[in-house]
C-alpha cells in the first residue's frame, strides 16, 4: 500500500507546493527504505514503525495539497468534490 501510494503521490506533485511536496516524498522514501531494511533482518517491529512513518509522511503531504490525490484508499483524503 505505501509503495502504491509513493508512486501515486510522485506522479501528481502540485506544481504550487513543489518544494514541500519534494521534502514529504524524500522523507517518506527514506522511511519505507528503512523498513524494508528492517524487514530482511526480521526486525518485524521496527519495520512496521518505519513504514507507518512513511506513509505517514505521505498522508501529510496529501492532506496539505502537495500532491494532486483523491484517492482515501492510500491517503487520508476525502475522496468527494
Amino acid at each position: 500500500t505505501t509503495q502504491k501510494a509513493l508512486n501515486l503521490a510522485r506522479k501528481h506533485i502540485s506544481t504550487r507546493f513543489r518544494e514541500p511536496a519534494e521534502i514529504c516524498l524524500d522523507m517518506a522514501q527514506r522511511y519505507y527504505d528503512d523498513a524494508q531494511h528492517f524487514h530482511k533482518k526480521g526486525e518485524w517491529v521496527l519495520a512496521y514503525g518505519a513504514v507507518n512513518y512513511s506513509h505517514g509522511w505521505l498522508d501529510c503531504g496529501a492532506r496539505n495539497k502537495y500532491f494532486d490525490v483523491n484517492d482515501s484508499t492510500l491517503f487520508t483524503v476525502d475522496d468527494t468534490p
